[in-house]
């Protein structure tokens, strides 16, 4: 009958390894059932479950894989597999799949065992782990690095308990840990919808005119609190834009020119733009800023709040339905729906409380630098690296994208 035997090479990688002992193999007409390779610092890990009919003896196979091995430099170990164990394995195909993906500036041994530790637990087995980052020299200034590791996991899992348990492991150890589903969207999405202030820029732009206006501290204790969601976002933005009433239209373009474009951004939105992605701002802030915005980084949509102005003066109003969170969310469906697209092949990035319904709707919800509210609510966290992190969980590696 058929033997089944695991093959595992592993030495120093080389022009021509695989298809040496895949060569030797296809001699004796050889059934792989499984195969995998991996190369770190120049060393390979080579496995092939191999089905070895029983016209052909294992010994003579196995001689001969071992011989080449030897020749080749390499370690080579041989391990029988029953064919119950083979068929458990093949039954496990139709799990769950999830992955978690890992996010720093540096990876730490410490991060790796505390994922590694919730993943055991909940009982799930991890089929693969992959470096998605570049390679760092050692002399690299760490704030400069971006560091991501993702595991492909499978199995049934109490999905909430997870969460709860990777963000509290992101907390204390200053990491973020993303958890998302392995499914077709994943691969299918098409839309990216930012928040602006605190997302796509690292300010706050009513903060900005207020300072202009003279109102700079009692705007920005009304933005905080609305952030943090102890305010009704309607009422405070109501507040908020009133003080502004009197402030010369001219000090926009300074203040737009100014604005600080939050690390990652650029390279996040080049990279969407190239592989065919439609991007979107969806702000509480204003208009004028958004298409500011929209031209500096190429963004296709801008949806904002209109500040009405009366002979160049600010008149402390603004035109229009005011864009709240609820209003976020309805725009991102419209824009799925426009694009001809579901709410699966969607992704929401903000920081603010009032980003939650988009980011609850959206198949991939980001908070990004956010405050705890936000960070606790949303699915997926991204805090210790710049926007352009957003392409890891996406599965994008660095080596394939500029």
């Amino acid at each position: 009958m058929t033997e089944l035997v695991l093959i595992r090479v592993t030495g120093a990688d080389k022009p021509g390894l695989t298809a040496n002992i895949s060569a030797i193999l296809a001699q004796y007409d050889v059934t792989i059932l499984d195969i995998g390779q991996a190369e770190i610092h120049d060393t390979l890990t080579l496995g092939i479950l191999a089905a070895i009919p029983d016209r052909a003896e294992s010994a003579p196979v196995l001689k001969d894989v071992l011989f080449k091995a030897h020749e080749l430099g390499l370690s080579v170990r041989f391990t029988p597999v029953t064919p119950e164990s083979y068929e458990n394995w093949v039954a496990g195909q139709g799990k769950s799949r999830h992955i978690v993906t890992l996010l720093a500036r540096t990876i730490e041994a410490k991060a790796i065992a505390a994922i590694t530790a919730i993943v055991a637990e909940h009982g799930l087995n991890i089929d693969q782990i992959n470096r998605l980052s570049g390679r760092v020299p050692l002399a690299q200034n760490e704030e400069n690095t971006r560091a991501c590791v993702e595991f492909s996991v499978r199995g049934e899992a109490d999905q909430s308990a997870m969460r709860a348990q990777f963000l509290q492991a992101a907390n204390d150890l200053g990491v973020d840990i993303a958890f998302q589903e392995d499914d077709k969207y994943r691969r299918s999405r098409r839309l990216v919808a930012f928040d602006m202030d605190s997302t796509l820029i690292e300010a706050e732009v009513i903060d900005e005119l207020a300072a202009a206006a003279g109102v700079g501290q009692q705007v920005a204790e009304i933005t905080e609190r609305a952030m943090l969601g102890e305010l009704d976002f309607n009422q405070s933005f109501e507040q908020r834009v009133a003080l502004l009433k009197g402030l010369n239209g001219d000090v926009l373009q300074g203040i737009a020119e100014r604005l600080p474009v939050t690390e990652g951004a650029e390279r996040l939105i080049r990279n969407l733009k190239a592989l065919g992605y439609k991007t979107a701002i969806l702000s509480g802030g204003f208009n004028y800023f958004g298409r500011y915005l929209q031209q500096k980084l190429g963004i296709d949509y801008v949806y904002a709040n209109e500040l009405e102005m009366e002979k160049g003066i600010v008149t402390g109003r603004v035109t229009g339905k005011v864009v709240n969170g609820e209003r976020k969310a309805e725009l991102l469906r419209e824009l799925a729906a426009q694009e001809d697209i579901t709410l699966e092949q969607t992704i929401a990035v903000g920081d603010g409380a009032n980003d939650l319904p988009m980011l609850s709707i959206a198949g991939l919800g980001i908070a990004f630098r956010a405050k705890p509210l936000v960070r606790e609510n949303a699915k997926n966290a991204i805090t210790t690296l710049g926007l352009d992190g957003i392409l890891y969980l996406l599965g994008y590696r660095d080596r394939d994208i500029g």
